[in-house]
């Protein structure tokens, strides 16, 4: 059975779902990105992350056109801009996104990063959207621990989740964040699991891949996965690229692999500030 990772309201979801940024920025390209998606929920990956910032609302719109008629398959993530995410404005920028998304609710809404206004307008945003049915659970990306601190305190109990960075390569979040989250009982979703295809292919990623007769991405997706806590998102948007990322769901590290490749990529011993890309 594939991996789940348990939210705070005890609602299971894929550990492996589906990212579309850079999505819906070419009208040439849409039918190929609508296919893929749907090949990936064809195959489980029904957990689909987008947001309004992806091309001005383009990947909402192939994300809205992917799930036409499978809406209730989907587990369906999106992100408001921190300018928009005021009160009244998080509403406003919800209430687009719908549109776009051509249904009546979004499962999970983030603050994309933190911005200008204050958390506790935007908690109340967000509350306000769960009264009305809008959404069902809210979130943050982009939050470092002292962000996460502050969220909590601004009445942020009902956070669902933290979007951040992380990778092989990009390890920081190990340190003191990902701590903080395990103890407040949040999960981390993570995006760019596989820094966009530019990790390394030689090496212990190269050396693990040879060793089990796959790529070295499925490697590293693999290690973002052994993590109960995490959920990967990475972007596909051939199907042939999706059916290889399902396929990093049965690979299993062992202690010498996971050793391998800390000797390529170290934990961090030291704070680190949470990196964006």
């Amino acid at each position: 059975m594939p991996k789940s990772v348990t939210l705070p309201n005890g609602e299971l979801v894929p550990a492996l779902g589906q990212g579309t940024w850079y999505m819906g920025e070419s009208a040439a390209g849409r039918a190929g990105e609508v296919a893929a998606l749907r090949a990936g929920l064809d195959l489980g990956l029904t957990l689909v992350d987008t947001a309004e910032m992806y091309a001005d609302g383009g990947a909402e719109e192939v994300v809205g056109e992917a799930m036409a008629g499978r809406r209730d398959e989907v587990f369906v993530v999106s992100k408001v801009f921190p300018h928009n995410a005021s009160r009244a404005g998080v509403q406003a920028a919800c209430e687009r996104s719908l549109k776009r998304l051509r249904t009546d609710r979004i499962d999970l809404y983030l603050l994309h990063w933190r911005g200008s206004h204050p958390l506790a307008e935007t908690i109340a945003g967000f509350e306000a959207l769960q009264r009305a049915g809008k959404i069902r659970l809210w979130g943050v990306s982009n939050f470092d621990t002292s962000d996460m601190e502050d969220l909590q305190k601004a009445g942020g109990g009902a956070c669902a989740t933290n979007q951040v960075l992380y990778n092989v390569s990009r390890r920081g979040p190990e340190f003191d964040l990902f701590p903080f989250l395990a103890r407040a009982g949040i999960p981390a979703m993570a995006y760019s699991p596989i820094e966009q295809a530019r990790l390394p292919r030689s090496g212990a990623l190269g050396a693990v891949a040879k060793k089990y007769a796959v790529d070295p991405f499925h490697v590293a997706l693999a290690w973002v996965m052994r993590r109960p806590d995490v959920i990967a998102i990475p972007k596909a948007s051939r199907i042939s690229h999706v059916e290889a990322n399902a396929r990093a769901r049965a690979l299993v590290l062992d202690a010498e692999d996971l050793a391998a490749i800390d000797r390529d990529f170290p934990a961090p011993r030291r704070k680190v500030a949470l990196e964006m890309i």
